[in-house]
This record gives C-alpha cells, structure tokens and sequence, in this order.
C-alpha cells in the first residue's frame, strides 16, 4: 500500500453505483486515480428512447467532479459494434442466445480499454466494479468468485487471461452491494439508489425487445405443444430463449397438468417454437452438453478429465460435473443431475470452489427426452 500513491490507476466508470465507490476506494488506499467512460454505441434517432448513454455520460461527469477526479470520454463505438454487437446479432438470428456482457467484458473492457489505458493514458493498472476478487502470486493471477453471492460476477469475466487479470484491481470484490449503496449515500452521491444495468450495458432490459427489433424483423410463426399441435403464435423464433415463459400469451391454455408453458425447443427452418408444460418438463432437462471455444484463465489447455462444477447461466447453483476435452478447445460436459434450459449460446462457467478457471461457449446439448 505504502506505494499505491506511485501507480496511475484508471477506472471504467459507468454512471453507476459500483464503478463509482470503487474510484473513491481507490482514491483512499492512495492511488492516483483518474476515470474513463466508454462511448459504445452511436445510436440512431430510432434508438434514441431505448439509450441509457447520454444519461450515464452526465452522471459519470457528476460523480468523478464530486470525488475530484478527472474524467476522460472514448468513443470505442466502433470496436463494439465489430467485435461484439455484429457477433451478438449474428449468433441471435440464427437462434442462439449469445450473452452481450461476456463479449463486451472479453473484446472492450478488459482488451480496448485496458490497452488503451497503459499505452495511451501511462496507467499501470486499471479498474472496474465488478463483484469478483483477484489474487496474485509469483507465478500466477487467480480470479475469484466475489463475497457477495448474490451479485457475483465472475461469470461475466471468466474469459480475461492470468496476463491481463494482473493489471486490473476490483476496488469492491470483497464487498457487498448493500454495504456499497451504504458508502455512496453516505458520499451523497446522486447516483446512489440508481438501478443495475444488464444485458446489452447501454439499453435497459425492459426495452431491449423493441431495440432488437430495428435489427431483426418480425416473422410471425406458430407455437406448437410437444404433440404438434398449433396453440398460439410468436413474433419469431430468435426473440425466444429455451426456458423461457414470459411473453409467450398462452396462459390462457389450460390443458394437461395446468402448469405454466415454456419454450422447450426451437425449430428456426419452419419458425416455430415448441412449447411444454412445467419449468422441469423432460425436454427442457438435459444432464450433458457440449462447449466449444473453451478458453482456460491460465490459458492452458485441459488434457484430462477434471472434476469441477459448473454455470450455464448467471446466478445459477454451481453443479458437480465432470468435463471431457474432447477435440482441440471442446470438452464435454456430464452434470451430476439433470438440469432445465441448457441454452446454445451461453456461457458454461467453470470453477474449483471459489476459484473461475474459465469457460465456453454452449453448442449442443442433449435432452433427456428427444423427439
């Protein structure tokens, strides 16, 4: 700590409440510390209702001139748009549903932003608000689970090498996000009762249907029960994710068990959706899967069977499973018991205990019941 004052130290800020407490963390343990906000999206007069942007920019300005810290704005739209966005909308099309935070945290985060802060504004390190914890050792950089639970976010991360783990600092992985809000109002920060961002950073969730659809046209199709028969209708099958039940407007379907519909499968070559009843219905539950484009933290590559447990999605239970590496950086993936919605598209997130080894891309998985 004694020579914290000697390091340049740059902080993504957000306009939010985390990225915030973690500029004035940093400012107290003595860092010289300066923020850049990421300008990701151009967005158009279409899009301008759904954009969070502009209101972000003005709250990022504000906090930083409250903690006396200096603010630079980039415009990174460009590298968004090609290494993330145009890879999110390609992979949506074809039916997946691919995670817009882990492409942002791997392409502009922790690659755009960090290169340009060594080399362009002489940091040594930069930092983020991220809910995680990183240990350094003589050999090696470890990235760990954060404290609070809850609101963990080394799924998002589980991409980042050792390499560049080692030039970030996470001011507020060891804290909880109450205890965070706590710290903020006690600053009077305006920003301190301000709502998470999710999903793609810029758009808020509620929006995010309406957005999408200035990319991808509406294409109305049937939904169908696993019998094959037609019960209701969709906008199109890549505004659907595996598991899901809200927006489907079948409810009023009363048949079978009673329970709640979910989409169970996709066929997008006859745009149908196919629907089932009951969260646990066999054809939503799968014990195996596959994962490709697998990339390791330590960036080294699996040779044997290893037992761990697993994610498949934000904020789930870790599972037992044991993986298998299969062919170059695929493995496959036995679960201990049967889970529901193994979605192509998302992250499968690896761990020993509260370590993240890393992760890949889901690309096929095999349901219990098949058709």
């Amino acid at each position: 700590m004694t020579n914290n004052h000697k390091k340049k130290v740059i902080v993504g800020m957000s306009g939010g409440v985390d990225s915030s407490v973690a500029a004035w963390i940093l400012k107290q343990q003595g860092y010289k510390v300066e923020g850049l906000f990421m300008n990701n999206w151009e967005e158009n007069d279409e899009e301008t209702e759904y954009c969070t942007e502009a209101a972000d920019l003005s709250d990022a300005f504000t906090v930083c001139d409250d903690l006396n810290i200096y603010l630079h704005t980039i415009n990174f739209s460009k590298e968004y748009n090609g290494k993330v966005f145009k890879i999110f909308l390609q992979k949506y099309k074809s039916g997946c549903t691919p995670n817009p935070d882990v492409l942002c945290n791997k392409e502009i985060k922790f690659n755009t932003f960090l290169k340009f802060a060594l080399k362009n504004l002489q940091a040594d390190l930069i930092a983020t608000g991220h809910y995680v914890r990183n240990i350094n050792t003589n050999t090696n950089t470890y990235l760990i689970k954060g404290t609070d639970k809850n609101k963990d976010q080394s799924y998002f991360l589980h991409t980042i090498s050792h390499k560049k783990l080692k030039k970030c600092l996470f001011p507020i992985g060891t804290l909880k996000k109450t205890q965070v809000r706590d710290i903020a109002r006690k600053l009077k920060l305006k920003i301190a009762n301000k709502k998470d961002s999710t999903g793609i950073c810029f758009i808020a969730p509620k929006n995010f249907r309406k957005f999408i659809q200035n990319y991808i046209p509406i294409q109305p199709g049937n939904i169908l029960n696993t019998d094959g028969n037609i019960i209701g209708a969709h906008q199109g099958t890549s505004f659907y994710t595996l598991g899901q039940r809200k927006g489907l407007k079948i409810g009023g379907i009363k048949t079978g068990n009673g329970q709640p519909w979910y989409v169970v499968d996709k066929n997008t070559a006859h745009n149908t959706l196919i629907v089932a009843q009951g969260k646990n219905h066999p054809r939503l539950m799968s014990k195996e899967f596959i994962t490709e484009k697998v990339l390791w933290i330590e960036r080294k590559i699996l040779k044997y069977p290893l037992y761990c447990t697993v994610k498949t999605r934000y904020r789930q239970p870790d599972i037992q499973c044991c993986i298998y590496p299969i062919f170059k950086n695929n493995l496959k993936v036995i679960l201990k018991h049967p889970i529901a919605a193994i979605t192509p598209g998302q992250s499968a997130v690896f761990y020993l205990k509260e370590r993240c080894l890393g992760g890949g891309i889901i690309y096929k998985t095999f349901p219990i019941i098949t058709v």
